[in-house]
């Protein structure tokens, strides 16, 4: 089991900056390639970044590339996100995701492990 803990969420104005973490306690963290994904109101959750279980390779989605930057520091089980030029269509509650492998993943059910969430609220 591996128990992940996400905090860093706020209310920020549209342009603004926040970087998200993700605590992971349990097994562990460094046999896990890590997702980010998040779900606004009235939508499906949607996939927002991914990295290896070694950090060597990184997966953005198009709507948030060269905005977002997802970083791991296996020393601190922890994941990142920090979120730059931030925009009032990011508001959602942010989830990491753990997965029990090598390589990194846009879809939801190759997930094994999820958050509770943090709420990002930009306004305008």
């Amino acid at each position: 089991q591996v128990q992940l803990v996400e905090s860093g969420g706020g209310l920020v104005q549209a342009g603004g900056s926040l970087r998200l973490s993700c605590a992971a306690s349990g097994r562990t963290f460094v046999g896990y390639a890590m997702g980010w994904f998040r779900q606004a109101p009235g939508k499906e959750r949607a996939f927002v970044a991914t990295i290896t279980r070694s950090g060597s390779s990184t997966y953005y989605a198009d709507s948030v590339k060269g905005r977002f930057t997802i970083s791991r520091d296996d020393a601190k089980n922890t994941v990142y996100l920090q979120m730059n030029s931030l925009k009032p269509e990011d508001t959602a509650v942010y989830y990491c995701a753990a997965r029990q492998s090598t390589y990194y993943s846009t879809s939801n059910y190759a997930y094994d492990y999820w958050g509770q969430g943090t709420q990002v609220t930009v306004s305008s």
